[in-house]
């Protein structure tokens, strides 16, 4: 069996929606899973917390500060990756600012226009429906 892999995923609400709207933003090219849409994060190093890999992985791939709220949910991918998915709180008037080499762009979409997308990643897909079942919550869920 292949080792797994840890990883951590930043789920950032818009501040001030009337519906839910989470920042999602697509890969790039020289990353793994060219061109996909996911949630912003990625690979805990050596000694680090989830908390300080989902601060840095934010700060590398959108040059903005987070602060973790709370863990919200765990699964672990088709390619054994066990992943951490944090709530996390952004300034609202913080620029976001997209490294080349790891987003080509980045969207606010509620999770209805997420799931539209065909490039949506499998584990994005799971953690929504994992919020529809009542496996965690949201703040101000309507």
């Amino acid at each position: 069996m292949a080792q797994v892999r840890l990883g951590v995923v930043a789920v950032v609400l818009k501040p001030g929606s009337s519906q839910a709207s989470f920042l999602v933003i697509r890969r790039s090219q020289t990353v793994r899973s060219p061109g996909k849409f996911c949630f912003p994060g990625g690979s805990i190093e050596a000694g680090e917390s989830e908390e300080e890999a989902v601060v840095r992985e934010f700060w590398e791939e959108l040059g903005a500060r987070i602060t973790p709220q709370r863990r919200l949910w765990q699964s672990l991918t088709i390619t054994n990756v066990r992943l951490a998915w944090w709530l996390v709180e952004m300034l609202p008037d913080q620029a976001i600012t997209p490294n080349p080499l790891e987003v080509e762009s980045y969207r606010w979409l509620t999770s209805d226009e997420a799931l539209a997308l065909p490039d949506l990643l499998a584990s994005n897909r799971d953690f929504y429906a994992a919020w529809w079942q009542g496996d965690f919550h949201l703040p101000a869920e309507r």
